[in-house]
């Protein structure tokens, strides 16, 4: 079972020493090569690329130019502990054990416009660049087409090593899943929706939505699930499983707010 998160703007990069394992991304020599196009750009220039500031675009700017290879812990952090947003309060790694550390590798993946894929302890430097950006490279005008299918053939690595059944668990964004070939991906995928109920509606609530989405890769990582059926007895923070609004292939959670 392979779980995908998606990065978050928010990151921190306040040295942590709890965690000394590390690994490197796979493809930094991929993410050097969007770095160096992205570098050739003005402030200006990543400020309307990005749809940002001129405060956000200069300190940008500063990332890019600061970036350099080789990552080591001096200059770089485990990506679980750097992406900071709602998604990643709900995971909360910081209070996982170091087998729950080694589990979590395996088993989660999380997607990066600069970085395309990350495991858990790949060591990151700062950046800020969707998958979604209209950023002109060789290959093509944006991101996704940067990427193609490498992204997919790259989870299909991991399903191989991830345990049985062939099952990737979707917490992404929208525009994070669509740099994902669902047709060539060797796996069943399940959705999940996130629902508030108030008098008998049904909303779903984007900053609760991204929290839950951590939170169901916790209850994960802590119960070592790997049949898809257990992922039914989730029910942190109020949630249950709604049989009635759920398919075969989207389990919907929901909640009295």
């Amino acid at each position: 079972m392979l779980l995908l998160l998606s990065p978050t703007k928010i990151q921190n990069f306040a040295p942590q020493n709890f965690l000394k394992v590390n690994t490197q991304p796979e493809f930094l020599k991929d993410a050097e090569i969007l770095m160096n196009e992205i570098r050739q750009l003005s402030a200006f220039d990543i400020s309307k690329l990005l749809n940002i500031n001129s405060n956000l675009a200069h300190l940008n700017a500063d990332r890019y130019f600061n970036w350099h290879l080789p990552f080591t812990t001096k200059n770089a952090k485990q990506a679980v502990l750097v992406f900071n947003g709602e998604v990643f309060h709900g995971l909360d790694a910081k209070s996982f054990s170091t087998k729950d550390f080694v589990y979590l590798q395996s088993h989660l993946r999380i997607l990066s416009g600069l970085y395309g894929v990350l495991r858990p302890l790949d060591l990151i430097q700062p950046y800020r660049l969707e998958i979604s950006t209209k950023l002109d490279t060789e290959k093509g005008k944006d991101v996704y087409t940067f990427w193609g299918e490498k992204l997919t053939i790259s989870l299909n690595k991991a399903l191989i090593t991830s345990g049985k059944p062939k099952v990737v668990l979707n917490l992404l964004s929208g525009e994070y899943f669509k740099s994902i070939h669902r047709n060539l991906l060797n796996a069943r995928v399940i959705d999940f929706e996130f629902l508030e109920c108030k008098n008998d509606q049904y909303k779903a609530i984007v900053v609760y939505i991204k929290k839950a989405r951590g939170m169901i890769v916790r209850y994960v990582i802590e119960n070592r699930i790997d049949n898809v059926e257990d992922l039914k007895g989730f029910s942190a923070d109020g949630y249950w499983f709604s049989e009635q609004l759920s398919t075969e292939d989207k389990f919907v959670f929901t909640r009295n707010k």
